[in-house]
């Protein structure tokens, strides 16, 4: 739900100069298949050592099974603007427009 979220209004994240990536614990051939299935239009990154998943707290241990649902907002100046913790699926991608926006205007 949330990555067609991003996917469907990802002309409006474009517009606000935003990139989207994807994180998670899967391998390439399983995130490629997933991008695949569900169309997205941005990367999905494979974490498979937990690395980013570690520096972002999307878990607290190298052997984690899933992420926690999270997100980061990082500016032009690759400074963490704001950390989405928890993720409200179906209402995150509006959340972040308006913050993208709020930080334009």
């Amino acid at each position: 739900m949330e990555g067609k979220g991003f996917r469907d209004r990802i002309r409006e994240f474009e517009s606000a100069g935003a990139t989207i990536l994807g994180a998670s614990f899967d391998t390439a051939p399983e995130n490629k298949a997933f991008a695949d299935k569900f169309s997205f239009p941005f990367p999905l990154l494979c974490d498979t050592d937990r690395a980013i998943g570690m520096a972002y707290g999307a878990c607290d241990d190298p052997k984690a099974e899933h992420a926690k649902r999270i997100s980061i907002l990082i500016g032009p100046d690759r400074k963490i603007v704001k950390v989405y913790d928890p993720v409200k699926p179906a209402s995150h991608p509006g959340e972040v427009l308006e913050d993208l926006a709020a930080r334009i205007s």
